[in-house]
């Protein structure tokens, strides 16, 4: 990703988290279908270098690409971070679009085959109300009447995965302490909960990095919350002190 979108603060929390391969591991297992996740050789997980998002969204999305082995054959596992408030109707083109560059660097590489490898995109949405736009691209499509099984033929079709933080609840966000607070801290933020138990969850919280730890509460305290609450206070007074980092470090 280009340096100047590292300042969006939607964007360094979900890289800084998931460019550790151990959240993202968790990440995909929980998300992957379980024939797929049996599958993988998880020892050949690798994070691919690069961002495939339109400049002018990188302000709402941001994204990470993996790959890995699946009985000898490398497939690309790719997340798409969606910030922005509302679902977009044209994702399954954009998400398209992205997989082609996807593929088009893959050729680039000298051992790129004879055949382009498959790719596997999930779509995270931060929405905080259900997702309605089709995730399948064959349902963006218009045909003429009676010719659709024809025109089909000509068509690109896939389907993206899609994971909805608004309908998840707290509790069943799955994954490592850090994906799980993060994630939590996504979804929070869009329903102003940010000061909410579910987030300063201590028993996840003591177990994360240090440096991981004051990404995450960086990004709660640089959000939209009530700096005058007395839980804010406490918990920035706790973050001052170092106290978190010194709970982690005897647990």
């Amino acid at each position: 990703m280009a340096e100047e979108n590292l300042h969006q603060p939607h964007d360094k929390l979900v890289k800084a988290t998931f460019s550790d391969l151990q959240n993202a591991r968790a990440f995909f297992e929980g998300h992957l279908e379980p024939e797929v996740v049996r599958r993988i050789d998880w020892a050949s997980l690798r994070l691919e270098s690069g961002s495939f998002v339109d400049a002018e969204l990188s302000a709402s999305a941001s994204d990470l690409l993996y790959s890995v082995g699946i009985e000898g054959q490398t497939t690309y596992l790719y997340i798409l971070f969606e910030h922005q408030s509302g679902d977009d109707p044209w994702m399954a083109l954009r998400v398209l679009a992205y997989m082609v560059r996807i593929w088009r660097g893959h050729l680039q590489k000298p051992d790129a085959g004879e055949k382009l490898p498959p790719i596997l995109p999930l779509v995270l949405a931060q929405d905080a109300k259900p997702w309605k736009s089709p995730t399948r691209f064959r349902e963006l499509v218009a045909a003429p009447e009676g010719l659709a099984d024809r025109m089909r033929e000509h068509t690109p079709d896939f389907t993206f995965g899609l994971i909805e933080l608004f309908r998840m609840p707290f509790d069943k966000i799955l994954g490592t302490p850090a994906g799980i607070l993060t994630l939590r801290a996504l979804k929070a933020e869009r329903e102003s909960m940010l000061l909410d138990d579910s987030v300063w969850d201590e028993a996840l919280l003591v177990q994360l990095p240090a440096e991981a730890l004051e990404c995450l509460l960086r990004y709660i305290f640089d959000r939209e919350i009530d700096k005058c609450s007395r839980r804010f206070k406490s918990e920035l007074r706790r973050f001052k002190s170092g106290k978190l980092h010194f709970a982690r470090n005897n647990h």
